[in-house]
């Protein structure tokens, strides 16, 4: 499978593109600055690119059987970027050809109980808002979206943190997920390979997902 990843730099990228490789997969890794990526294999390409300027990647997009998308604020600061970067996608991505986008999201707009998100508890961190409400921002593009591409938004665990790959995880809608303590968390590499299932798959299209434990 050809895949196009955006964010491969990132703590999540990286893992994604670990797990796309691991399966034998050809990634065209889109990055700003490639000099962050320093991985060798035969099967990974480096453009350097950057989502908000789509003539830099149009061209590594086509051809592609899918595109993911692992653009976290956090090292810019500009969290208000996060639903512009997805409709930018969605505008540009089936100008080349593309059909099918898989977007890292977020875990704050998870719902834990009805009408009531993750991010709307008096306890949630500060420092996590600004991205939490700029990851909600973007799927409501997503959702609102009339483009043909056929996109997925995959929400972690309340908690994604470094972590063995244990190969096990459970899937969800829009409510979050907790294992029998009441902790809802998974491993970045579990959440890598469960993406990577849905693009194997090709399932959950047009749906927002979330995985834990």
């Amino acid at each position: 499978m050809k895949i196009v990843l955006f964010g491969a730099t990132g703590h999540v990228g990286h893992a994604i593109l670990d797990e796309a490789l691991s399966r034998g997969h050809d990634v065209t890794a889109i990055v700003r600055d490639p000099s962050r990526l320093s991985r060798a294999d035969a099967h990974l390409k480096i453009v350097t690119g950057d989502v908000t300027r789509p003539p830099s990647w149009l061209d590594a997009v086509r051809g592609a059987d899918v595109v993911i998308a692992s653009l976290s604020a956090r090292r810019d600061g500009t969290p208000d970027s996060i639903p512009g970067n997805a409709a930018t996608l969605l505008e540009y991505l089936p100008q080349a050809g593309a059909k099918r986008l898989v977007w890292v999201g977020g875990a704050g707009s998870l719902e834990t109980a009805p009408g009531v998100r993750v991010v709307d508890d008096p306890h949630f961190p500060d420092a996590w808002k600004a991205e939490a409400n700029g990851q909600a921002k973007a799927l409501d593009v997503f959702r609102a979206s009339t483009s043909d591409l056929a996109w997925t938004y995959v929400s972690p665990a309340a908690l994604l943190e470094d972590g063995p790959r244990t190969g096990k995880y459970r899937v969800g809608g829009d409510q979050l997920l907790v294992d029998a303590s009441g902790k809802s968390h998974i491993s970045i590499p579990d959440y890598a390979m469960a993406l990577l299932d849905r693009v194997e798959k090709n399932d959950a299209r047009r749906q927002r997902i979330t995985v834990a434990y």
